[in-house]
């Protein structure tokens, strides 16, 4: 049987890190986007900015849950750890479990975001494409 040690979720933790810095980019990079798109709304009130903001709006709820399942998981590590230092071994395997799973839930979401980011700029890019084509 494989055996959990201290050290097993203890590893996610620089991978975790690392994801979390990358979401909290992106959520930085969003808000700032959202409010230049704000202000640029309030002066123009043009009708083209509210499709842009929709789609930011989504892919921010998105980022957001992304960073509440990646601190989940990181948050259940720690505990695997107390529980393996507790010698609640059986619990630790599943809060371990459920620890990865929420890892899993995390990345998918990331990957759902990546497709809609790229589709967004796909759009700015075919307008762009076809303006230059006018000329």
């Amino acid at each position: 049987m494989n055996e959990l040690t201290l050290t097993t979720p203890a590893l996610l933790f620089s991978a975790i890190s690392l994801i979390m810095l990358a979401y909290t980019n992106r959520f930085l990079a969003y808000a700032a986007v959202i409010r230049n798109l704000h202000d640029k709304y309030l002066e123009q009130m043009d009708d083209s900015l509210i499709e842009q903001i929709k789609n930011l709006k989504l892919r921010l709820n998105l980022t957001r849950w992304m960073q509440i399942f990646g601190i989940s998981s990181l948050l259940l590590c720690v505990l695997t750890m107390f529980l393996i230092y507790i010698d609640y071994y059986t619990f630790a395997v599943w809060v371990f479990g459920l620890a990865l799973i929420l890892l899993i839930l995390s990345l998918t979401l990331l990957i759902k975001e990546i497709q809609i980011s790229a589709k967004a700029l796909s759009l700015h890019l075919s307008d762009i494409e076809s303006h230059l084509k006018k000329k």
